[in-house]
């Protein structure tokens, strides 16, 4: 069946960050150092907050986040300014838009195919979306920090669908991450994995947006 509807993770399929790392923001260290200079490892704190993002069911508080890493570079009581100025948007751009992206978006919207993003996020990711001019392309945005939950849970892919109206058949999930898109297609989604480092395009598997049928 051609899909009426495609769900769109975020991180790595429809934009990419700026720096090359997603978390922390890239001003991170400079941030903390024009605070503290004599700061702990970076490395070992970067490592703690990822660690919470891996363990958590669901995406956490940004500022929860922010404290386990500045706790773990021994800042133990971190000052309101810091954790304002980690919580304030960046001075340039986080992320980037995919070369690909924009056509593909104009592409389905002129068919008149039902567009979602499915990601697992801050809440602020709406924002980020709306300051690219993305946001105007899509019916909704299923994100962890506000549903309280990560893909794979179905609540993810269910949120997703609602916001198109349409069955689970009728939905094509696009993701990065084979196994999130392997959960979608168990609970009757089409599903198609995103690789833009592979060599060519196989199954269920594309290196480019622009490979959507």
């Amino acid at each position: 069946m051609r899909a009426r509807g495609v769900m769109f993770d975020a991180g790595g399929v429809l934009i990419g960050p700026v720096g090359g790392r997603w978390n922390p923001r890239y001003d991170f260290e400079g941030i903390v150092l024009a605070h503290h200079p004599g700061a702990g490892s970076f490395e070992d704190a970067i490592a703690a907050g990822q660690r919470l993002l891996d363990e958590s069911p669901t995406t956490p508080e940004r500022v929860e986040y922010h404290r386990v890493m500045l706790a773990a570079l021994g800042i133990g009581e971190p000052s309101a300014r810091l954790l304002d100025e980690l919580e304030a948007p960046a001075a340039g751009p986080v992320v980037e838009v995919f070369p690909d992206v924009r056509r593909t978006l104009d592409r389905l919207q002129a068919e008149g195919v039902r567009m979602s993003v499915v990601s697992d996020s801050w809440a602020g990711l709406v924002r980020i979306f709306e300051s690219l001019d993305l946001a105007r392309y899509f019916r909704g945005f299923a994100i962890s920090e506000v549903l309280g939950c990560n893909k794979p849970d179905p609540r993810m892919y269910a949120e997703g669908r609602r916001l198109l109206g349409l069955e689970p058949r009728e939905c094509l999930f696009i993701d990065d991450d084979p196994a999130l898109v392997a959960a979608a297609r168990a609970l009757g989604f089409q599903g198609l994995t995103l690789d833009r480092s592979a060599a060519a395009a196989s199954g269920t598997v594309i290196t480019t947006l622009d490979q959507l049928p």
